[in-house]
């Protein structure tokens, strides 16, 4: 199955935490998209990788992905290195997307900022016609995606362009409330963590709403690139 866009994450709800707006914008669209996890989110403060495995399932549901896969590295272990990266290559050539969305580049989870250099180089890497993978049993053609995006997460990084999410805000927070196991609940008897409070709930609705205060509508999401971004003319400007 060729994709349009594939969404990577470090832990599953990472993705829809950075970017499931743009995500059902451009599934609204007609784009065919997919999601992989690098880890099951093994770690965390709460929850398991079990509970995980089924919330990311649903959420994967209720955002209307053609695809979720996890590749089962280490939560907080795995590294930048090549069979880390064969793995993700393997990914990239078997959904050939034109678009990759990754991590943040820099942030408070140092798995965010490794995963996303391991995918941003798996990339590059995937185009590269000496470097020989098979999946299920057959050889994959190389494949280098167009553009790399990178999702903000909790930093709050400057960045180089938004997208506007209006209308598509309310099933972005139903998808990341299928994490039930992770975030706000008043009748959890889990330990706290940084991203179960009700502040940090919050945050993602007036995140959200401040990019678009910013940039003229009533909702967006933030990426940041790795190369200059081009325009046909200044009139693709909004």
């Amino acid at each position: 199955m060729k994709l349009d866009i594939l969404a990577f994450g470090a832990h599953p709800d990472d993705v829809e935490l950075g970017c499931s707006g743009t995500i059902l914008k451009e599934i609204s669209l007609g784009k065919t998209v997919g999601i992989v996890d690098l880890t099951r989110g093994e770690l965390g403060t709460r929850g398991s990788a079990e509970i995980r495995d089924k919330e990311a399932s649903a959420a994967a549901e209720i955002l209307g992905v053609s695809i979720r896969e996890n590749l089962n590295m280490r939560d907080g272990f795995f590294v930048n290195d090549e069979k880390h990266q064969l793995e993700v290559i393997k990914m990239i050539r078997k959904y050939q997307p034109e678009i990759v969305l990754c991590n943040a580049i820099d942030d408070r989870h140092i798995d965010h900022g490794k995963g996303s250099k391991l995918v941003s180089d798996a990339c590059f890497l995937s185009g590269l016609l000496k470097i020989e993978t098979v999946h299920e049993g057959e050889v994959q053609k190389p494949w280098r995606p167009k553009l790399v995006y990178h999702y903000i997460q909790w930093k709050n990084i400057v960045p180089d362009f938004v997208v506007d999410i209006t209308g598509f805000t309310d099933t972005k927070i139903e998808a990341i409330l299928a994490y039930g196991s992770q975030f706000y609940d008043p009748d959890s008897k889990e330990p706290e963590s940084p991203i179960s409070s009700k502040n940090f709930l919050e945050s993602l609705n007036y995140r959200s709403r401040d990019l678009g205060r910013l940039t003229g509508v009533e909702h967006a999401e933030g990426f940041t690139v790795e190369r200059y971004l081009a325009v046909n003319s200044l009139g693709d400007l909004k």
